[in-house]
């Protein structure tokens, strides 16, 4: 089977990207099934390593990079390709206590955090671009760090369209068999009723089919959302759906792609559906009413230990000529430096895009 070269953007360097990609980069199981290469910067990766040494007696050692070609693609060594924004003053010694000492660490968003994760997200879309990667995972961004940096984007879906010069995209969310496209994502809840409309419908249902056939789903089956409590209740709480969604749907089942149903479904009970296995992929309306199922089975909080147990799920930017996998939570601010953040939803995003990498390889995607 071949081995995907995966490009690794680090992350915001004060937040908890460097530490979660230390952490997955030392399963060996990574190394059997790609090669990856971090896009970051070495000051920020030496210090999760110390982090991770401290917290779990071990790390894997770094090789510095400038090209991809110079990567070793060796378990128990991380090839970071250095893009060197960040100074090494940056970060605190372990020693010293981190709350008396003026380092960006654990603050927040900044505007030398938002210019250094605006960067490698950039590099990593030019290295896919230039085909010198086979995909693209990307750690968490903080959006107001980039606007703070003098980039207006408003997230990393946003960039990636720029940048590779999409018109049409979208995103989704996808944890174990629960997928979720959006029609809309970060715009204002009264925006994104305006958005509902049928070419952007239908756009987000043929992405829908088509990624989850790239994903070797011969026959996806796909459930459409409505917009309004009990999709309008014939008119009388909105008439989106009569107006909109489903002529969306006609026009999709017209073309071949297989709605089961045949219309909206009610957004109460659309996800409790595909979990049961009604469908391979839901196309929601707005951003909440696609997230908040997602992260209810993907994010589970420990109340004894005080701490998330698992961060799980993968976000996938739709409609690209490159293949983007982003894990599917935060920057983590508040926890960066303790050496305890789950790195579940980046070894799941590693994964995606490993399957992706792979399809497109052999002509399926």
């Amino acid at each position: 089977m071949y081995k995907p070269i995966i490009g690794i953007s680090m992350g915001d360097p004060f937040g908890n990207g460097p530490e979660i990609t230390v952490r997955a980069l030392s399963r060996p199981e990574v190394y059997e099934c790609c090669r990856p290469v971090v896009v970051g910067d070495l000051t920020s990766m030496e210090y999760a390593c110390r982090i991770a040494a401290q917290v779990y007696g071990s790390t894997p050692s770094l090789h510095v990079i400038r090209e991809v070609s110079e990567a070793l693609f060796t378990c128990g060594t991380i090839d970071v390709l250095d893009l060197g924004l960040v100074p090494e003053d940056c970060y605190p010694s372990l020693s010293d206590d981190r709350t008396a000492t003026p380092s960006p660490l654990g603050i927040g968003s900044t505007a030398l955090g938002g210019e250094a994760a605006f960067s490698y997200v950039v590099k990593v879309i030019d290295l896919a671009m230039a085909g010198k990667v086979d995909a693209t995972v990307t750690n968490a961004i903080s959006k107001e760090a980039i606007h703070m940096a003098g980039h207006d984007f408003s997230g990393h879906t946003e960039i990636y369209a720029h940048y590779t010069n999409t018109r049409k995209y979208a995103m989704m969310l996808a944890h174990d068999n629960l997928r979720v496209i959006h029609v809309s994502t970060h715009v204002s809840l009264r925006e994104a009723c305006d958005r509902v409309k049928k070419e952007r419908v239908l756009e987000c249902i043929r992405l829908a089919d088509h990624t989850c056939r790239a994903m070797g789903i011969t026959h996806p089956k796909i459930g459409v959302a409505g917009l309004n409590p009990h999709c309008g209740e014939g008119g009388l709480f909105g008439r989106e759906e009569i107006e909109e969604i489903q002529p969306a749907i006609d026009a999709a089942i017209a073309e071949g792609i297989l709605i089961p149903e045949g219309k909206p479904t009610p957004p109460d009970t659309i996800f409790s559906k595909a979990l049961g296995g009604w469908y391979d992929v839901v196309v929601a309306m707005y951003h909440d009413q696609g997230h908040i199922p997602l992260k209810v089975k993907g994010f589970v909080y420990d109340p004894e230990k005080q701490r998330w147990g698992a961060v799980s799920g993968v976000n996938i930017t739709l409609g690209l000529p490159i293949i983007r996998v982003s894990v599917d939570h935060g920057t983590g601010f508040d926890q960066a430096g303790n050496g305890l953040c789950s790195d579940l939803s980046l070894c799941n995003s590693i994964d995606y895009a490993i399957r992706f990498a792979q399809n497109k390889r052999q002509g399926t995607a």
